[in-house]
């Protein structure tokens, strides 16, 4: 049957379409945060006090916001693809464990974790053929 077998031809295309859906979708959410200023980041950021860090708030929220909005977009690209991973897969641990400290439902913090195991997957799948990073960064393998 077609529908069960497995298509590694097009796994670089599911790539793609996953990179780029879910980089919108959290360029989108992240904009917001990115824009909001100082304000923003220092609400952002007061969630590391919870990890015992209650230095800088502002730098905090602002790497969460640029990890989120500029993240999405490197993502979207497969630019620096797996570390636009690392810091949305950090951002979004720290969301799910502030929604737990919060006392938060599944409902509360399950976005978050989802986003944060595919993060992972992603770190480890790369990004595809199909991506900046496989022209800038061409397997070696690739150049003979």
């Amino acid at each position: 049957m077609l529908f069960f077998e497995n298509r590694y031809n097009s796994h670089d295309l599911g790539l793609l379409i996953l990179r780029v859906g879910i980089g919108i979708m959290f360029t989108i959410h992240g904009y917001p945060k990115l824009i909001g200023g100082p304000e923003k980041w220092v609400e952002i950021g007061s969630v590391m006090k919870s990890f015992g860090i209650s230095a800088s708030p502002v730098m905090w929220g602002l790497l969460a916001a640029v990890s989120e909005a500029i993240g999405g977009q490197l993502l979207a690209f497969g630019l620096f693809f797996r570390v636009a991973c690392l810091l949305l897969l950090g951002t979004m641990l720290v969301a799910t464990a502030m929604h737990l400290m919060n006392g938060d439902d599944f409902n509360g913090y399950s976005h978050a974790l989802e986003a944060a195991f595919l993060f992972l997957g992603l770190l480890f799948a790369g990004p595809g053929k199909y991506s900046v990073d496989q022209m800038l960064f061409p397997e070696e393998s690739e150049l003979y």
